[in-house]
This record gives C-alpha cells, structure tokens and sequence, in this order.
C-alpha cells in the first residue's frame, strides 16, 4: 500500500473537489473562495440566505404571540432512513405546522439532483437561511431556518468541540415593529460533556443580545447540566414544560427535540404526531406558541 505523503489531500477533501466540479470553473468571489476555505477546513458557515420568490401576506401590526417549530428532517430520507431522499415527505409535514418560524435539523443538501430545501421555502413563502456543518458523501448537511418575515441578521456559530462530532447552530433576527427577535436553530452533540460546552458557548454569545428563541434536536435525552444551564439562566419557566415526545417518530418515548426562550413566556409545546409525521422522518416536529410580551 502506498503512504500518503505530507502533499496529498486528505479523503476529506474529496467532496471538495467533487463540489468544485459541479460548480464548473466559472470565477469565483470572495464569498465563495471563503466558503470553499471553510468547507475544506471543516469549519461551519453559512451557505445560503434567500426570500421566497413570491411573498406571502404579513400582518400589519406586530403580533404579540408567534407559533415556532423544531424538526429533524433525517435527510429526508423517512422514519428509517432506508429511503431514497425525498423532500416531500418532510416538506408536506412541514406545511401541516403552519409555524411562523420554524428550525430544522440534518437538512441535506445534495451535489446532484434536486435540492429540497428552496423548494420547500418557495412553496410556502417562506424566507430561508442555512448553515452547512459538515460535508456529506451526497452533499452538504445542516440546520435550517424557515421564517414568515424577512430576516435582518443571521450568522453561524461553530459548536464542533469535538472530534467525533461537528456541530454548528444558524442565528437571525427578525423585527416585530421596534422589537428584535433571535432564533437559534441547532443540532446538539450525544456526549453530556460536549453538550454542556455548546450550552454554554450558546449562553455566552455576545451577538445574542435581547429576546431569543432556542430551537432544535437537544438530544436531551435525560436531564443533564446542559439542560440545567438552559433552565438557570433563561427561566423557571421551562421547569414546568412536560416535554413531549419526539423520537422515535413512529412510537415516541425520548424527548430531544427542545423550545427554550429568553425574554418571552412560551405559552405551549406539543408533539406533531399526523400520519404524515411518523412516517417522513424518525423524528416528530415539535411545536410551540411563544408570547413575546
């Protein structure tokens, strides 16, 4: 067998090169060169930020109660995962929420073929920001925001505290009249430990300033000082959440999938549990309705 010398790249970066063939040699901006140096580093960034072709309609006053949701959308590759990708599976769950903001988790977007996500986001009028955490064989894999308002802000946060395991979060802001909001939109790492670290890193973020909204698969499985953190530093209030069960999606026992809120009460949360639900993913959504007060 032949050594690899010092020069040779790496099996990682051979998604890279696929990606840079597919885009074709067409010149490259500064964003895109950045892009391409993250991805090759394998740190997190953002891939794309973009307004649905048409609008939909928009309240004129600021409301007081918005409805969010959190859902690992596996892939779109169904309860198993067995499954060819199939976006609209997930994307006819998605629009079953009816959510005015909604974060999704393990969205893959493929180097060939088409990509679900815009899709998805044109078809309901939704805005849309993601954040690539890791090179997958078959394409780029992430978390996702889809929102009702136009985003004013969004950046991605680097959670990949351990080498088993990247993991990244998706930030925006939206404003309700004079009034900012923050959503969170983020993957969790298995390890108590790892997870702790990500807590915090989220807690201590400078650029998370005023009312924010935390959503996604916490893989918070038990109690742990993760979720502790969450609790003590952003209210009682989650104290008296029943979270309800979300994975398995076809028979729930684990409650991973997570809404926290700082700044605002959260009012309700509850499992979206259709038919459709428990077959498109392994995970069921989890919807909430938040008071901002």
């Amino acid at each position: 067998m032949k050594a690899r010398s010092d020069e040779e790249p790496a099996r990682e970066t051979r998604p890279v090169r696929r990606l840079a063939r597919l885009m074709g040699r067409r010149a490259l901006g500064e964003a895109e060169r950045e892009r391409r140096a993250n991805l090759t580093a394998g740190v997190p960034y953002l891939s794309l930020v973009r307004s649905p072709r048409e609008h939909g309609p928009l309240r004129e006053t600021a409301p007081r109660t918005i409805r969010v949701a959190t859902y690992n959308v596996h892939r779109w590759t169904g309860l198993n995962g067995r499954r060819s990708p199939d976006g609209a599976r997930a994307g006819f769950v998605i629009s079953e929420l009816a959510a005015d903001v909604m974060a999704l988790q393990e969205v893959l977007r493929p180097f060939e073929g088409e990509d679900p996500l815009p899709g998805i986001a044109d078809a309901l009028r939704l805005h849309l920001a993601f954040v690539t955490t890791r090179v997958h064989r078959r394409g780029e894999l992430g978390n996702a925001i889809l929102s009702r308002w136009p985003i004013t802000s969004v950046f991605a946060l680097d959670l990949s505290f351990s080498r088993l395991e990247r993991r990244s979060a998706v930030a925006v802001q939206f404003l309700f009249g004079d009034r900012p909001l923050t959503v969170v939109a983020t993957h969790l790492a298995l390890g108590d430990r790892t997870r702790h670290r990500q807590v915090r890193s989220i807690l201590e973020h400078e650029r998370l300033q005023g009312p924010v909204v935390l959503l996604g698969d916490l893989n918070a499985w038990r109690p742990s000082k993760a979720t502790r953190d969450l609790e003590e530093h952003w209210g009682a209030q989650h104290q008296e959440i029943d979270w309800p069960a979300s994975f398995p999606a076809a028979r729930p026992i684990l409650a991973l999938d997570r809404v926290y809120a700082r700044g605002a009460k959260i009012e309700s949360v509850e499992a979206h549990s259709s038919p459709a639900a428990r077959k498109a993913s392994d995970h069921l959504p989890i919807v909430a309705k938040i008071h901002l007060g």
